[in-house]
């Protein structure tokens, strides 16, 4: 962790009113990480990052957050956040919570940013630090982003894996990760594990509430977004990479989960503009 860090959750709250604004690079911490450890935040935060993929650990799931997305986290959701390199932006605003507050903004969640969004973000590099009503423009601004958020983000998107309960599943899914290069078959994959077909199927659901093909699947994306994005592998080296022997097919799949084609989202990055 930085040695500013500390600092930097403790003073989110501060000040209870204000809009806590924040644009940054992740840096290292004493073990050559880049990551901010577990905490939580009496605000809720926006948090859109450019520049590497970024991963969002919560006690039960771990969220992929790519390019050209923004996760919302509520207040009060105890979180970790770790980025590929010291490269990585990290832009963050934390609003205050108000009464009756619509449920889009308790639900901790992935959305795509569209260009407007993306406009508005990048427009706040201006502000550093806390937000207050006194400034009368620029909380107005804050605000506006915060409200269009339900309305603009209509959909959110299954970045997030669940972490097995049990070792032998655990062992299971790491097996997968390290062989999603290769075909797997679910008779197969229970047999070496000491499952029945029927007993492994009814562990997905109960322990990880999907399928061994939903898990599978989003696994394969997951970890297709880092080789896009953060080693700069083209679509179809990527796609076999992940065990796909076709690359429309990788191409249609990546398209159900993220909404776009592969070849289309990596021209979606742009340009890291600093404050």
């Amino acid at each position: 962790m930085r040695v500013n860090d500390e600092k930097y959750l403790a003073e989110i709250d501060r000040i209870a009113a204000s809009i806590y604004c924040n644009h940054d690079s992740m840096g290292l911490n004493k073990l050559g990480e880049s990551r901010i450890r577990q905490h939580r935040h009496r605000k809720a935060q926006l948090l859109y990052t450019e520049g590497g993929v970024t991963h969002v650990t919560t006690p039960d799931k771990n969220y992929f957050l790519p390019a050209r997305h923004f996760m919302w986290i509520p207040a009060g959701a105890i979180h970790s956040i770790t980025a590929s390199s010291a490269q990585v932006m990290m832009r963050n605003l934390y609003f205050p919570v108000q009464r009756k507050e619509a449920g889009f903004y308790k639900q901790l969640a992935i959305y795509p940013v569209s260009d407007m969004l993306l406009e508005m973000l990048l427009f706040t590099n201006r502000w550093n630090g806390h937000i207050t009503r006194e400034q009368d423009s620029a909380f107005t601004y804050m605000q506006a982003i915060k409200k269009i958020l339900p309305e603009a983000c209509s959909s959110s998107l299954s970045f997030a894996l669940p972490y097995p309960k049990t070792e032998r599943l655990l062992q299971l899914v790491r097996y997968l990760y390290a062989h999603m290069d290769e075909e797997q078959h679910f008779p197969e994959v229970a047999k070496r594990f000491g499952y029945s077909e029927r007993t492994l199927a009814r562990v997905f659901r109960e322990e990880l509430d999907m399928t061994f093909v939903q898990y599978f699947t989003l696994q394969r994306m997951m970890k297709a977004l880092q080789f896009l994005l953060d080693e700069k592998r083209p679509v179809n080296e990527t796609a076999y990479m992940v065990g796909y022997n076709s690359v429309p097919t990788f191409s249609n799949t990546f398209y159900k989960i993220v909404g776009e084609r592969p070849s289309d989202y990596v021209k979606l990055k742009g340009v890291i503009k600093k404050a």
